[in-house]
């Protein structure tokens, strides 16, 4: 049997020890490494020994008992939360790690989160019992209120098929069937486990056990209930399927595409299919443990491994039999200039960061053509202290980074009408476009109303694919447009002069003739946040996220604490989190999590600071063309409805 155990941790609960001791007991490492020795076995690059931090999700393999294991020890830290959101999807099971004395941090609720959206069963250890100030107890309270009540202690049972009374009553409560059969025949050791089995695998348990990573207190008896409790069911006898979970690129710049295999088999020189007709052949089956691989004839399914020969794969997509791309929640809101010495080959620079955005999307790397800079989205200030010594180890480049920047978006308040012709000599398309607010958060959606007497449906959906194919820039700032319903109305081509290119210059025309007559709205980033404080400093708090231009619900109070969650800007409240800890001498709870896009609360200030110039866009123009005695002539946004040629 092969499971794939993911592990998971605010930074410092102790998460890669805990993976160390793991593989100690497993007999895959000879000798437990230590983080701040660095020696670890998973935290093997040097920029993770060197700030003592596991920054890039790996893996490692080992037997016990009957099964096959894969342990994907992830990133702890905040700003490396798109690392492990990749991870996640190819999870079977989870481990969090908390701290028996710091409990519950603010990245432990986002871990808890995205666990829970992805559907991965999940066990709890409490870690560093052996430390002063630690209280299992508390923690596992603290996972009762703020995470799940359905947490099960299993640290005093020795033994799965021996249950105490305590979890037979527990079980019970969940089941209604085993609690009538628990009052026909009493206690059946094999039902129960079967029970507790399915209840996890469905979700609605949690199990947790205390110990100590460092003292390999109650390692032991956690892995064999994670070995009892933890069962999978892979079909190797049907087609295969698998889902990408992670690019990267060797010493040598060979591409490596790691997959989780969900179905059926794979053998080297197979071809593979991605998306719906394209197929490339495997030129090596790799099977990782830590830093090293060896090579392989052939996988199957439940296998963690990578491929060569595969070029066009990204970190999401399904292979094989399997379609679906897998849509990230952790997006960053920030943005950031690549500086790097002028001398320098600009296409070469650009290319290390391709490849670095292939191995980590959420970068985003753009290249601003007017500006001549190379942008990308960051989540944080560790994130581009990491990307200039990993840009340093491996291309031998010294860069910087400007301060980051909020990424700003558009939409509009109000309907309107859009209207789009392109008519130089020899050419000629037109299109009419109904603009609507959307839904915040919602994106940009399009449907037609057109007749197919006007435009054949050919035609419709190639309008719909020149609408899609890029980002377009908003009239305030140059942002891009989200939250916008468009509906093709109407058009008119010819069948002698209409070319492939014609559709497009019309559809971008109406889009930006619609912007023009819109009210038009700027958008920023917002967090969603929860904090939890003690009731003495709740003045000092409210206050603070008032100023921040935040809102927030009534109070929750708990005993001495107060619980509080809302929206706030991400610019007025992403360096907060220094002072938060201040004023609570560090017992405070700040989780923020990326809450989507709301109206700017200083959209006057930032249009004015941006400086974006609407009629000075090289790549947007709002003028339609028309053609009179085989000469093309312009008519700016405000006249062009006048003189369309559909009614």
């Amino acid at each position: 049997m092969k499971k794939t155990i993911g592990m998971f941790a605010h930074v410092d609960a102790g998460k890669t020890t805990l993976a160390e001791q793991l593989l100690y007991h497993t007999k895959t490492i000879k000798q437990r490494g230590r983080v701040d020795h660095k020696d670890t076995f998973l935290d093997h690059h040097d920029i993770e020994k060197q700030r003592g931090i596991t920054v890039f999700a790996e893996q490692a393999a080992f037997t016990y008992n009957q099964s096959e294991y894969y342990l994907i020890d992830t990133p702890g830290h905040v700003d490396f939360s798109p690392e492990m959101e990749r991870a996640i999807q190819v999870m079977d099971y989870a481990i969090v790690v908390i701290s028996a004395v710091e409990g519950i941090e603010g990245h432990t609720e986002t871990i808890w989160n995205l666990l829970q959206k992805h559907q991965v069963p999940t066990f709890f250890f409490i870690n560093k019992i052996d430390r002063i100030g630690a209280n299992a107890e508390r923690v596992r309270a603290e996972i009762r209120s703020n995470l799940t009540p359905d947490v099960c202690d299993l640290t005093e049972l020795v033994d799965l098929n021996e249950m105490n009374e305590q979890l037979v009553d527990f079980l019970a409560e969940r089941d209604e069937n085993l609690l009538e059969k628990y009052m026909d025949s009493g206690y059946d050791p094999i039902l129960w486990l079967q029970t507790f089995k399915r209840l996890l695998n469905c979700k609605l348990i949690f199990p947790c056990v205390s110990g100590s990573a460092l003292q390999d207190i109650g390692v032991t008896a956690f892995l064999e209930k994670l070995d009892q409790l933890t069962a999978t069911s892979y079909k190797v006898e049907e087609a295969f399927a698998g889902r990408v979970y992670k690019i990267r690129y060797d010493e040598k710049g060979t591409r490596i595409t790691f997959i989780k295999a969900l179905s059926g088999s794979l053998k080297v020189r197979n071809e593979l299919r991605l998306g719906e007709d394209h197929l490339e052949k495997i030129t090596q089956l790799r099977l990782y443990n830590g830093g090293k691989f060896k090579n392989v004839d052939q996988i199957t399914a439940g296998d963690l491994f990578a491929v060569t020969g595969l070029s066009s794969a990204t970190a999401g997509d399904g292979v094989g039999s399997l379609t679906m791309k897998v849509n990230y929640e952790m997006v960053s809101a920030l943005k950031s200039k690549v500086n790097f010495d002028p001398s320098k080959n600009v296409k070469e620079v650009l290319g290390y960061f391709k490849r670095l955005d292939a191995e980590d999307p959420s970068l985003k790397v753009t290249w601003e053509e007017r500006t001549q800079e190379i942008h990308i989205h960051v989540m944080g200030l560790i994130q581009l202290e990491v990307l200039i010594q990993v840009v340093k180890d491996r291309f031998l480049l010294d860069i910087s980074f400007s301060d980051p920047e909020i990424l700003y978006k558009e939409t509009i308040d109000s309907p309107v009408r859009g209207y789009g012709h392109f008519e130089p000599l020899g050419h000629y398309a037109e299109v009419h476009l109904q603009l609507e607010p959307a839904d915040r958060n919602n994106g940009i959606t399009f449907e037609s109303i057109c007749h197919t007497d006007h435009l054949p449906v050919s035609t419709q959906n190639l309008i719909r694919h020149h609408l899609f194919e890029r980002q377009h820039h908003g009239l305030l700032t140059g942002s891009p447009i989200t939250d916008l319903k468009i509906t093709l109305l109407t058009g008119r081509s010819h069948n002698k002069h209409t070319s492939g290119g014609d559709f497009r210059e019309a559809a971008f025309r109406a889009l930006r003739q619609g912007l023009e007559k819109a009210e038009n709205t700027l958008l920023e980033p917002y967090y969603d946040f929860k904090i939890k404080i003690e009731l003495d400093h709740l003045g000092k708090i409210l206050t603070d996220i008032q100023n921040a231009h935040g809102s927030f619900e009534a109070p929750i109070t708990e005993g001495d604490k107060a619980i509080l969650t809302g929206k706030v800007p991400v610019i007025t409240f992403m360096n907060y989190g220094p002072e938060f800890a201040s004023i609570t001498q560090g017992k405070g709870l700040l989780n923020l999590v990326f809450g989507g896009y709301h109206r700017c609360h200083n959209q006057v200030e930032v249009i004015e600071k941006l400086q974006y110039k609407k009629d000075a866009d090289p790549d947007y123009t709002s003028t339609s063309i028309f053609c009179s005695k085989g000469q093309g002539y312009s008519v700016p946004w405000d006249l062009a409805e006048k003189v369309m040629h559909c009614l």
